[in-house]
Parts: structure tokens; sequence; C-alpha cells
């Protein structure tokens, strides 16, 4: 391993009023932060398998050293079980329009309160796996001037996704960067059933290129898990960022 500055993660909490909560946020900061620099910020929903299955700190590390990518602050929001993923990322969960309006009103504006950032859509991302994922992209069409890109890998697809995608009409304000695994094929959700994810991604994908998003689209081989979202991580900030 070459040896290069290592940013920082910081544990902080905020309060919900949307959700009725304190939100646990986990805040990476590069090696080089400097409150005279202007940060893009990159919101990933399921924060804690980021950070620490997905080691999103130390690839950022790594491509901010070379200058591979713009200089981002990359916002970890953790759920705090399985039952509260899904309460508030799933279309259907109870919280999960209070937790996109957490986002966009209570999250961004406390980001741009406390760090040099863009304060503009295209200076904001969000990302996500499986179900956060989705949620991503749900605040995303919800709040475009708020989120300008996109990472989702594997997003869970349903009707209520697929209808507020063709609903959509300001394509030109999201850049989607958007990856499923050709063996996603039953899927365990959290609910037990298994499901095909790669049908209703690949039917996605042809919506988002149809509607003419700038857009990003690759199929790995692979599976639902950690395992190929790690690996792909590096290529999703380089080609976003």
């Amino acid at each position: 391993m070459m040896d290069y500055p290592r940013g920082s993660i910081q544990d902080i909490a905020i309060k919900s009023k949307e959700l009725g909560e304190e939100v646990e946020l986990l805040i990476y900061l590069p090696a080089s932060f400097s409150p005279l620099y202007k940060y893009t910020v990159v919101i990933a929903q399921d924060g804690k398998d980021y950070f620490q299955l997905g080691r999103v700190g130390r690839i950022a590390d790594e491509l901010l050293k070379d200058k591979e990518i713009e200089n981002i602050i990359i916002v970890g929001v953790p759920y705090k079980n399985v039952k509260d993923r899904w309460k508030k990322y799933h279309p259907d969960g109870e919280q999960h329009n209070a937790y996109i309006r957490f986002l966009a009103h209570e999250l961004v504006p406390y980001l741009d309160r406390e760090f040099p950032t863009y304060q503009m859509g295209m200076g904001r991302a969000l990302m996500g796996d499986s179900l956060a994922a989705t949620v991503s992209l749900m605040a995303a069409l919800q709040y475009p001037n708020t989120f300008g890109r996109l990472i989702l890998q594997s997003p869970y697809v349903d009707t209520s996704v697929t209808e507020a995608v063709q609903e959509f009409t300001q394509a030109h304000l999201l850049n989607i960067y958007h990856v499923i695994g050709k063996g996603e094929t039953s899927v365990k959700t959290t609910g037990g059933e298994e499901k095909d994810f790669l049908t209703p991604n690949r039917e996605l994908s042809s919506l988002f290129k149809q509607k003419q998003f700038p857009y990003f689209y690759d199929e790995f081989d692979g599976n639902h898990t950690w395992t190929y979202w790690q690996p792909d991580l590096k290529r999703a900030l380089k080609s976003m960022f």
C-alpha cells in the first residue's frame, strides 16, 4: 500500500424535527481540508456501511492525493437497524417522505452552514446501495435543484420508483451513475422474499436513457453485495467527481 495523507472522520449528531429524533452523521474531511477551499458534498445513505464495508474515505484519500477527483466532503447517514432502514428508505416506508425532507431541509442547510460548500445542486451528490440508492434517487427527483448528482449501486426498483422517473421533466439537472450486477436475479430482501433486481434495473436504465439524463450505466459480473460495490466505488467517484 502506498502511503498518502489520510482524511479525518468526525462523528456528529444533529436534531431532526422532520424525523423527531437525533440523527448520527459521519463526516469525512480530506487531509488537505481548509475553509479557504470550496467542497462538493457527497451524502451517503447506509453511511456506516459506506465507510466500513465500502472504505469510501480511503478511496477518496487516494483519489485526492493524485488529484483524480475534485475536493469532496463525504457525509455518511447511518441507519439504526434493519427496520429503521426500511421505514426511511423504502418508498412504502412510513418515514420515507420525512427522511427526504430531512435531507433537503435539515441536513443540507446544516452542511452549508458548517462547511465551505458550493450551495447549489451540482455541488451535492447522493449515494446509496440497494434501498439506500432508492431513497437517494427519490430525493433527487423531488429536489433536483438541491441534489444534482447521483451514485446508484444496485437500487431496489418498484413501480413507485419508475413512475417518479417517468413523471420527472428536468433530466438535465441530474447527473446519474448507475450499476447493477448481472447476478442480481434473486436478491433476498429485508422482508425475507427473493426479488429479481436485474430486470427492473434494466427497465430503469432504458427510462433514464430515453429521458436523456446525463448518465453512466454498467452491469458488473456479480451479485447484491459489498464484494462488488466496494471495488466499483473508485470508478463511481472518478466518473462523478
